[in-house]
This record gives structure tokens, C-alpha cells and sequence, in this order.
């Protein structure tokens, strides 16, 4: 069997890494993001997954020209802010990027996953979802995921589909050095004050989404794999 993956975000980061390790496998990958990444034997896709009316068309045309078999919706930003300082606003963007978007790309791809009786769907979610400060809007969204990845689950199992979260800890991308500057001492104490000593890496992030998209990890679904150093066994605040 040949498999596609379409990840969202797939074009830097963590994206980017799991893309390579899929290419590895002899996968086709599409990366499907607001730019275009520099990864070889990548197919790059420009699309806002802020706009849904950019995403509706955008499965379209991707679901017209791939048979999906794996769907990583992995793109995300945090929008941090005290709860006084947070809006609604926040909560609608983030809804449709980390919820929305996924929905809609989903749908495109579940026809071909049901016809081959075969899919995998993996959300990059956050140990944030548990709670931590300045995430109001974020937080929300990424517990969402797991909420509607567990829903999916009993939907799809029937059909040969898993549907699984990753929850990543604090992982040394851009993403996190937006909150935290490089190199800092912030970061060494937070780096401290992780259970295992140390801050997580996209290499530790991709190898638990290669362990649940593998083709033979079909009894795993509806899972939630928090991948943080034990950071979320207690409170870890950035």
C-alpha cells in the first residue's frame, strides 16, 4: 500500500522534522502551510488555515488529486495573554486553526481513508491543554483537540481509522522561543524544573507521531500521548 501524509505546518519546526522522518519511510508528504518550506521531495501547499474559506478549497483540491492516508494537523501559534488581557477574538482565531481547520481538512480526506478502509489522524496538541498561565485562548483549543480526536475515534475505528494526540511539553522550537528567550536563564530553569532535566526536542515530538501513524499501531486510538519530560504529572508554568 502507498501512503500520503498531509501535515499541516510541514514546512518548519516540528513539521518539518516529521515530514523528513515520512520521506524516510517512502511516504509522499504534502506540507500545507502560509509558507513554503525549504524541504526536498516535500509537496508545498500555500494556504491560511485561519480563513476557512482557504481551507474548504484547499482539501478540495488536495483531496481531487491525493488518496490520503495520513492527516497530521500539526500547525499552531499560542497568542498568549493573562486572562485579563485575553479576548474573544483570541478564542475564534485559535478555534478555527487548531479545530476548525482540522475539521474541515479531515472531511475532505475521510472518503478515500474509508474507501481503503485504511487512515490515520494525528493532532499535535499541547500539555497546555491541561492548563498553564497565558493560555486561556490556547489551552481551550488544544483541550478541544482532544476532545474531538477521542469523538473521531469511536466514529472512525470501524472504518480502519485511528485518531490520536501527541502533547508536547515544552519543545526548544520557535514557537517556544517566542515566549522564552534563547538561551536564557528562563529557559535553563524551566529546563531544570522539568522531571527528566532537560527540554524536549522536535526529534522527541516525531518519534511519538511515527509511532502512532505506523501502519501496524491500529489497536491504539483515542489516545492522547503527552511527550513533556513528566511535565505534566505536575505544574510546570512557563
Amino acid at each position: 500500500m502507498d501512503y500520503t501524509a498531509v501535515i499541516t505546518g510541514g514546512n518548519k519546526g516540528i513539521g518539518a522534522d516529521l515530514a523528513q522522518a515520512m520521506l524516510q519511510r517512502g511516504w509522499q508528504v504534502v506540507s500545507l502551510a502560509r509558507h513554503k518550506g525549504e524541504a526536498e521531495g516535500v509537496e508545498h501547499v500555500i494556504c491560511d488555515l485561519s480563513d476557512p474559506d482557504a481551507v474548504a478549497s484547499t482539501a478540495a483540491e488536495l483531496a481531487a488529486r491525493h488518496q490520503v492516508t495520513h492527516f497530521v494537523h500539526n500547525a499552531g501559534i499560542i497568542l498568549p495573554n493573562l486572562i485579563e488581557d485575553a479576548t474573544p477574538q483570541d478564542m475564534q482565531v485559535l478555534t478555527q486553526l487548531h479545530l476548525g481547520a482540522a475539521l474541515t481538512l479531515t472531511q475532505a480526506f475521510l472518503p478515500a481513508m474509508k474507501a481503503q478502509r485504511f487512515g490515520r489522524v494525528l493532532f499535535n496538541a499541547s500539555r497546555a491543554a491541561l492548563g498553564a498561565r497565558t493560555r486561556t485562548a490556547y489551552s481551550a483549543s488544544k483541550a478541544g483537540m482532544i476532545g474531538m480526536a477521542r469523538t473521531w475515534a469511536l466514529e472512525l475505528a470501524e472504518h480502519g481509522i485511528t485518531v490520536n494526540v501527541v502533547a508536547p511539553g515544552p519543545i526548544l522550537t520557535d514557537n517556544f522561543w517566542g515566549i522564552v528567550p534563547k538561551d536564557s536563564p528562563q529557559q535553563q530553569d524551566l529546563a531544570q524544573r522539568i522531571p527528566v532535566g532537560r527540554l524536549g526536542t522536535v526529534a522527541d515530538v516525531t518519534r511519538a507521531f511515527m509511532f502512532l501513524a505506523d501502519p501496524e499501531a491500529g489497536f491504539i486510538t483515542g489516545q492522547t500521548l503527552f511527550v513533556c519530560g513528566g511535565a505534566s504529572i505536575g505544574t510546570v508554568p512557563i
